[in-house]
């Protein structure tokens, strides 16, 4: 079977599995985001913390849970590192250093999970499962409930309340990250992922001495990892590494959970609204990206460019022989377009086009479908733009979901428009600006800038995944690239729920004969050419100087 026929049948197969889940998920989310009941599990958690799940929450307060609750989990996994040395289960790892430990307990926390540090090498069993993994869940949960937020903002009657904080975090974990991981550990421990809390041990004896590898609770984690678009590995390789992904049947799953929750918000947001067809119209545009970029990226990676590649049937440096072009390609897609990060392939050995592709999906805010509950409020703020650009076009007051979008409403999506873009192309101009930061490139020229736009790119837009050429591991990148990924992560949380909070004091409009549609595919044209026009063509100087220039160079 050729590779360009193997990458098609696999992304086949991945968009049927992902409409079969798409309607019973999205009702089931839109379920416990709204539901009256609480489980008995869920009522032992509010009484330990001291919450009050009916209590509503106006945006400050509901901003103060969310900012609490991160702050308390920054300190707690940077504490937990810093005395790994003293727990058990260490597996013999030392504590770790106070810039590194800075950096991964805000990548955890923002879920972001960059990794500038070996895992095998350097986390034991009680950080791995006791810190890492928890965070996994929980910031997925926090990212889902600002979204949930954002959507009660639009579906209030002037009533400025967002629901209860601490709920939507425990339901989000209890009722839907909880059981979906699960599954999915079963799945990949079926598929022949690791699951077990082994010591280090030697596996035999190779060219240039023996190899050890410790084992771990890894298809839990990696369950988590993809399911709320974590990306963080046990292992360094990630999921290029055999105890992680093992085959092409394992590749597909995890892309599938990386996916699925992403792309079934968008029901769950037509449900919460009273309008499917809104979610229809998300759905939509989100789909023509995905679509576009995984063809875009299969045919930059598989297209011959000399004998070379002709023999091996594609660029196949730096990409797995267990998932092939095809396989690679779908993932690096997936995985750049949400917030995810994880990586089985090399995205530094991706042709300079290719690599671009992995750049522009996060440059674009990662909304196509975008990481579990920040891709969906993303994608909100796009339409929020698309609707006010609409209204000026024809002279109207611009409204979405009856709800009118003033200057207030305006100002605060531009201002979330505007923090990531300004975190990555400030952080990159100062480290290039130095003489100490450009010595952890890897390569010089074109593709060396890409090496440190990627990274600040990755952990600004709290992806994670790197370009593989840069020593990110050095106090200045793990301090500032820690510092964009908790602006990057929170700063636009500011922003989004200011927004929700606006429109959720409003009275809604009626709809007349003016009213822009906006479940049709003209608004769907719209927010998609807002999307590449504001979004994309912010970051194309920098994508000149890097990967574009690099591509037509090659």
């Amino acid at each position: 079977m050729s590779p360009v026929l193997s990458g098609i049948l696999q992304f086949l197969a991945l968009f049927v599995a992902l409409g079969l889940a798409y309607r019973p998920l999205g009702d089931h989310m839109a379920r416990v985001y709204t539901s009256p009941r609480h489980l008995r599990a869920e009522t032992w958690i509010y009484r330990a913390i001291g919450a009050d799940p009916g209590a509503q929450m106006r945006r400050a307060a509901y901003l103060r849970g969310v900012l609490a609750f991160s702050a308390v989990g920054v300190l707690f996994l940077y504490l937990l590192q810093r005395l790994q040395g003293a727990l058990p289960g260490s597996l013999g790892f030392s504590s770790i250093s106070p810039d590194q430990a800075f950096n991964t307990a805000a990548s955890f926390v923002a879920n972001t999970n960059w990794q500038s540090y070996a895992g095998e090498q350097t986390m034991g069993h009680v950080v791995q499962t006791g810190g890492l993994a928890v965070q996994n869940f929980v910031s997925a949960a926090v990212g889902m409930a600002v979204a949930v937020a954002l959507v009660r903002g639009f579906a209030a009657h002037r009533t400025g309340e967002l629901g209860n904080f601490w709920a939507d975090l425990v339901r989000g974990t209890v009722r839907i990250l909880l059981p979906l991981s699960v599954v999915g550990a079963l799945v990949l421990v079926a598929c022949g992922a690791v699951q077990n809390f082994s010591g280090i041990h030697e596996v035999g004896r190779f060219t240039g001495g023996p190899q050890q590898w410790n084992g771990g609770a890894v298809a839990s984690q990696e369950a988590i990892k993809e399911l709320g678009t974590n990306g963080g590995g046990y292992f360094n390789a990630n999921s290029a590494h055999p105890f992680e992904n093992p085959n092409g049947l394992s590749n597909l799953v995890e892309i599938f959970l990386i996916l699925v929750i992403p792309f079934a918000l968008t029901r769950t947001f037509g449900r919460m609204t009273g309008s499917v067809r809104q979610g229809y119209a998300i759905l939509a545009t989100t789909l023509v990206f995905w679509i576009g970029f995984s063809a875009l990226m299969m045919w930059t990676e598989s297209a011959h460019h000399g004998p070379a590649f002709e023999i091996a049937g594609g660029a196949t440096e730096g990409k797995e022989t267990r998932f092939g072009v095809g396989g690679s390609s779908l993932f690096a897609v997936a995985t750049t377009l949400t917030s995810t990060g994880a990586v089985n392939s090399f995205h530094s050995s991706f042709t300079g086009l290719g690599g671009g592709i992995t750049l522009l999906g996060m440059q674009l805010g990662e909304i196509a479908p975008g990481g579990v509950g920040s891709g969906l409020y993303g994608m909100l703020i796009m339409a929020v733009i698309a609707v006010f650009v609409a209204g000026l076009m024809v002279g109207r007051t611009p409204e979405y979901l009856g709800k009118k979008i003033g200057a207030r409403e305006i100002k605060l999506a531009a201002c979330y428009l505007l923090v990531t873009p300004a975190l990555v192309l400030g952080f990159t101009a100062v480290a290039l600006a130095l003489p100490t930061p450009p010595a952890s490139m890897t390569n010089t020229g074109a593709h060396g800038f890409s090496e440190i736009l990627y990274a600040y790119t990755s952990g600004a837009n709290n992806n994670g995944s790197a370009f593989a050429g840069l020593n990110a591991d050095t106090p200045w990148f793990n301090t500032t690239i820690g510092l964009a990924m908790l602006l990057g992560r929170f700063l636009p949380m500011v922003f989004v729920l200011a927004l929700a909070g606006s429109l959720a004091e409003q009275r809604p409009v009626p709809a007349t004969s003016g009213t822009l549609a906006t479940h049709t595919p003209l608004f769907g044209g719209l927010l998609a050419a807002a999307v590449v026009v504001i979004a994309g063509l912010t970051y194309f100087p920098a994508l000149a100087l890097g990967p574009l220039a690099e591509g037509l160079a090659s």
